[in-house]
C-alpha cells in the first residue's frame, strides 16, 4: 500500500482551505483554517506527523503561505526558516 498524500491549499485573507488526499485520489481529511499564524502552525504541526510530511515540504508549505496572504502571517515565515534548519 502507498502512504503517500497529497494536499492542497486554497488560501485566502481570511481563511484557508485544505484537502489532503490518499495515493488512490480518496479524500482523507478537508478542513478550513483562520488565517491566523497559531492555528496555522497548529495545524501543520499535527498533520506534518499524521502525513508524514518532511522538513522541506512543511517549510514550503508554510512560505507559501505567507507569501499568498501578502505577509501578515509573519510567523509562518519565521516557522518555515527554523524547519528548513532543521534535518529529519
Amino acid at each position: 500500500m502507498n502512504n503517500e498524500k497529497y494536499i492542497g491549499l486554497d488560501v485566502h485573507q481570511a481563511t484557508i482551505s485544505v484537502a489532503v488526499l490518499d495515493s488512490t485520489g480518496k479524500v482523507v481529511m478537508e478542513s478550513i483554517l483562520e488565517t491566523k499564524a497559531a492555528t496555522i502552525l497548529q495545524f501543520f504541526a499535527v498533520i506534518r506527523v499524521w502525513a508524514g510530511l518532511g522538513s522541506k515540504c512543511t517549510a514550503l508549505l508554510l512560505v507559501k503561505i505567507y507569501e499568498k496572504t501578502q505577509g501578515k502571517v509573519r510567523e509562518c515565515l519565521r516557522a518555515a526558516k527554523s524547519i528548513g534548519n532543521k534535518r529529519v
